[in-house]
């Protein structure tokens, strides 16, 4: 089992930043990619980015690249997500994601409970 919990939520105006973070325990953590996604009131959670367990590869949705960068520290068991020039559109539920595999981050069947982002215009 991995437990996986998020933190750094908050409200932000829009053309702002955030970082939020995940802590991971339970299984070793490196041997595990990670994955964020959100989900938005109505609609259907979506990927947003994922790194590879060393940390050397990573992914990102069209609609976050060049906003968002994602990174990991293996020592402290820690995933993050930074994200500049918010949008109100990126205004969801963020959550992280472990799984074995980074191509297929998406059936992991490890999830955090999720930290909210506001972002205002």
């Amino acid at each position: 089992q991995v437990q996986l919990a998020e933190s750094g939520g908050g409200l932000v105006q829009a053309g702002g930043s955030l970082r939020v973070s995940c802590a991971a325990s339970g299984r070793t953590f490196s041997n595990y990619a990670m994955g964020w996604f959100r989900q938005a009131p109505g609609k259907e959670r979506e990927f947003v980015a994922a790194i590879s367990r060393s940390g050397d590869m990573t992914d990102y949705a069209d609609s976050v690249k060049g906003r968002f960068t994602i990174s990991r520290d293996n020592a402290l068991n820690a995933v993050y997500l930074q994200m500049n020039s918010l949008k109100p559109e990126d205004t969801a539920v963020y959550y992280c994601a472990a799984h074995l595999f980074l191509a297929t981050i998406a059936r992991s069947q490890y999830w955090g409970q999720g930290t909210q982002v506001t972002v205002s215009s």
